[in-house]
């Protein structure tokens, strides 16, 4: 059983009427005291970061307090540990002194000095700890800033989230849309989480056949059903004492939505054909693409597992919400791809850039990734055709200046052709150009009024 991190003192000696007496004075002294006889073991129940210090005789049977020591700051070097012994050996202090003891007292000491020592090694291991926290922080910003890439205030904000949420041990609800980075975010919490040692497992619910999700994810025992000849383990098992995530929530049958409700509640898992009810130590994360609250209403998802999951949630914002993010993690994408492959790097140019910032993203990071890999490859590449995308269907090469801006231009035009307009006069002051020098750029591009489904009676 690991130590209670209300223990400010860990006090070892062998000696019962030297330990009680010590205990007594630590105890008036305000400081919660664990008392033990012996150092075996202790180790394994200290965390690294328990708040406390450790008071040690030396001579002892057993493991001593030398021992202890080496022990101890084995699994954190900044552990205050103060050795006693009753032998005035100099050799023995300047010892344990090099070998990283925070002090060393000599019996018979008075109260006062063990208190003072006590109380400087508790302060110091709050600075330690405190210092630990911060630079724990600055990395974790520093690592989500690598993951979740973009300055945007959508992204900040999640950013901020995640950092709060992570430390914590509630179940999360992931809302986003599809490609938007929903699993890069459950990543994100669990590897910043207490549970980063313990398993993070990863399914798509909307993946599952009807007929195996139940055993995927809760498992079964022998003969529970035609073809299960052995014992499964599910994946909620399988990811005791980490995360699961659980993508396209909404897709689970209302039957399986029963068994996740009760899973959550209880914190228990029943195999198929079993009777035994495993605990679970676990830390869901589902994920869905819809609205649920929605689903809820029309009688296509559970109410209540909606509320239950709904405590927490993170929305990841859609790429056509986060401005100038795409041309960060366009470069950042592409810059990746092309040290993969083992290409140069290439810089994007303005029309590509404003041909990005026009795109309207349907597809999100992932339809931006595989945009990203093309461009790093040399290839050619075709922003998807969307009905709201202003940069629907424009090819982006990697040609010179004046190309450059001629597909610029060309796809500023098609963009404003997918829009209603009434006539050439509507159409040309959109693009704030004559009526004359819009013409001439029509039949320039190849492209025509007419072709694009609008009328032009009012052409005057």
């Amino acid at each position: 059983m690991s130590i209670d991190n209300q223990i400010q003192v860990v006090l070892i000696d062998d000696d019962p009427h030297l330990r009680q007496a010590l205990c007594q004075t630590l105890d008036l002294a305000g400081l919660k005291v664990l008392p033990l006889g012996e150092a075996t073991g202790l180790t394994s129940r200290l965390s690294r970061d328990w708040p406390g210090v450790v008071v040690s005789d030396i001579r002892m049977p057993g493991m001593d307090g030398l021992e202890l020591l080496a022990e101890l700051h084995g699994q954190d070097p900044e552990l205050p540990v103060l050795l006693i012994t009753g032998h005035g050996d100099v050799p023995l202090a300047v010892q344990a002194m090099r070998a990283g003891a925070y002090d060393f007292l000599e019996k018979p000491f008075a109260s006062d000095a063990l208190l003072d020592s006590v109380r400087r090694a508790l302060a110091l291991r709050r600075l330690v700890l405190d210092n630990r926290s911060l630079r724990l922080a600055l990395s974790d910003r520093q690592q989500l800033s690598t993951r979740l890439v973009g300055q945007s205030a959508p992204m900040l904000r999640l950013r901020e989230q995640i950092g709060a949420l992570a430390a914590t041990k509630a179940d999360v609800l992931i809302l986003g849309e599809t490609g938007a980075g929903k699993e890069v975010v459950a990543r994100a919490l669990h590897d910043l989480s207490n549970r980063r040692a313990g398993p993070f497992v990863a399914i798509n619910a909307g993946a599952l056949a009807e007929s195996v999700v139940e055993s995927e994810l809760f498992g079964h025992e022998p003969g529970a059903f035609t073809g299960a000849q052995k014992r499964r383990i599910g994946k909620f098992e399988f990811a005791n004492g980490g995360t699961l995530f659980l993508d396209e929530i909404e897709s689970m049958s209302l039957d399986v939505q029963v068994k996740l409700l009760r899973l959550l509640q209880e914190r228990v898992v029943e195999r198929l054909g079993g009777n035994q009810l495993i605990p679970l130590d676990i830390r869901i994360i589902a994920a869905t693409k819809e609205d649920l609250r929605q689903s809820a209403d029309q009688g296509r998802f559970r109410a209540d597992l909606y509320y239950r999951l709904n405590v927490a949630s993170l929305r990841i914002p859609p790429l056509r919400e986060r401005g100038e993010d795409a041309l960060m993690l366009f470069q950042h994408f592409a810059d990746e791809a092309s040290t993969r492959h083992g290409l140069p790097l290439h810089e994007l140019q303005p029309g590509q850039r404003a041909l990005l910032l026009r795109h309207s993203w349907p597809g999100n990071v992932r339809e931006l990734q595989n945009a990203a890999e093309r461009f790093a490859l040399g290839l050619e590449l075709a922003l998807d055709n969307t009905p709201d995308g202003p940069a629907a269907g424009i090819a982006m090469t990697a040609g010179g200046l004046s190309e450059q801006v001629e597909h610029f231009e060309k796809s500023l035009i098609t963009a404003e052709l997918a829009r209603p307009h009434s006539s050439m006069r509507s159409l040309a002051e959109a693009l704030g150009v004559p009526r004359k020098t819009l013409h001439d750029k029509l039949r320039k591009h190849g492209l025509s009024f007419a072709d694009s489904g609008n009328s032009s009676a009012d052409d005057e």
